[in-house]
């Protein structure tokens, strides 16, 4: 098992490239860069690898609406370039809130939209002259506006040909597309104890369909990470994040992590969460979460209690374990856990 974090999107990203510089040192296999409606990732991408030396550095995640498949390919091959072959990219279709209010398209044709980006990123990469039309087309045809356009490919050679792509999936239909054509999984509010059930049909149908050369499936999960006596209080660090996307990310009936939340069995909390997030009682949909759900996703105990929170996570097909380590000594976290996987 493999040991990564993630920068999220608020804070100061130069303070942030620097602690995980720091973390890099202590064990840290990957570095995952959030975006949102943040600062962009592959700008701090880019300054991470310069700050890094082995970490692989990876977005998490470019959305598959703001930018064309090939210039998703442009970014992570020039991320990939400057890094040394570092590079992960990381998709999702993110949400229609962000996509249709911030970057002001049609959030149409989630899974085809991913599904034909990875398409087009691993022939752009190989360095195919992309000559398609299905939900992009390239070049431009006639008939839709085109008048110059024929067809190309990447002016630069890609330092790797295959650069791995994660998918961020929670739905059935997403999460058996990731499992068939994607080199990972980036599930959202994980809980090992109930992987299993909410997407064990869908992986299994998907991994069926999946090519030899593609290996097995990578899944990347975790959540805070606090080792001593009293870390369990640390626990309710997740609470405001639960919340935000349980009850925030999403209009009632659009929320993928609402959704989660119900499969999860927390289908009352879920309603309440969510009825006390969009009245703008945020204090209050945090207190809504259930103890349970902040300590299945998180890894803060005693030392026992989080070798054993380790161990769940890789019986639950968890093959990278991304932590966010809190408390004084992050690094030493970091060094602690890396000595143990």
């Amino acid at each position: 098992m493999e040991l990564a974090t993630t920068l999220q999107y608020a804070g100061d990203p130069r303070q942030a490239a620097e602690e995980v510089a720091a973390l890099e040192s202590a064990g840290l296999d990957a570095i995952w860069v959030a975006e949102a409606y943040g600062f962009d990732s592959p700008t701090i991408m880019g300054f991470l690898a310069a700050r890094t030396e082995h970490a692989r550095i990876g977005s998490a995640i470019l959305n598959v609406y703001s930018r064309t498949p090939a210039l998703i390919a442009q970014t992570a091959a020039g991320l990939d370039a400057i890094s040394g072959g570092r590079a992960l990219l990381g998709l999702g279709a993110s949400g229609p809130q962000v996509v249709e209010g911030w970057h002001g398209k049609p959030y149409d044709k989630p899974l085809g939209r991913t599904r034909e980006t990875i398409e087009l990123c691993r022939r752009i990469w190989r360095r195919e002259i992309i000559d398609h039309h299905g939900i992009t087309d390239m070049p431009l045809p006639e008939e839709k506006g085109g008048k110059l356009g024929k067809p190309l490919k990447i002016l630069t050679k890609p330092v790797r040909p295959e650069i791995p792509v994660y998918v961020a999936a929670l739905g059935p239909a997403n999460v058996r597309m990731t499992a068939e054509v994607a080199d990972g999984w980036l599930p959202t509010l994980f809980i090992p104890e109930k992987a299993h059930d909410v997407w064990g049909t869908p992986l299994a149908e998907g991994a069926a369909k999946r090519a030899p050369e593609l290996g097995p499936l990578q899944t990347v999960a975790g959540g805070l990470l606090a080792i001593g006596a009293d870390a369990a209080a640390v626990r309710d660090l997740a609470r405001p994040l639960i919340a935000l996307y349980v009850g925030g990310m999403g209009a009632k009936g659009k929320n993928f992590y609402n959704d989660l939340a119900v499969a999860y069995g927390y289908e009352e909390a879920a309603q309440r969460i969510q009825e006390l997030y969009l009245a703008g009682k945020k204090r209050e949909a945090e207190a809504a979460v259930p103890d349970e759900f902040c300590e299945l996703m998180s890894l803060c105990g005693p030392e026992g209690y989080v070798r054993e929170r380790i161990a769940a996570f890789r019986e639950a097909g968890v093959t990278m374990l991304n932590v966010h380590p809190v408390g004084p000594e992050p690094a030493k976290l970091i060094e602690t856990v890396r000595n143990w996987l």
